[in-house]
């Protein structure tokens, strides 16, 4: 489904959601012209634990100074 159209959307949209869901982006039309895109929501994935080490050694090598809660605060 490439497009559909403001009166479609009563009428089809369960193809609409099966279309996001497979990650497709559908043109809204509205009297012949495009109005918007309907896109999927992207989900934010998980943290790894090959992520979590990579975030660990770039903080090592950035070598940042240690603040306290009271200064965090004041920032």
């Amino acid at each position: 489904m490439e497009f559909i159209t403001t009166t479609d959307l009563r009428t089809k949209s369960s193809a609409l959601i099966t279309s996001l869901k497979n990650g497709e982006s559908i043109s809204l039309i509205h009297r012949s012209k495009v109005v918007g895109i309907i896109k999927p929501k992207k989900e934010p994935k998980p943290l790894t634990k090959k992520d979590i080490t990579t975030l660990q050694q770039v903080a090592k090598e950035l070598n940042l100074s240690k603040i306290s809660y009271k200064e965090r605060d004041r920032i």
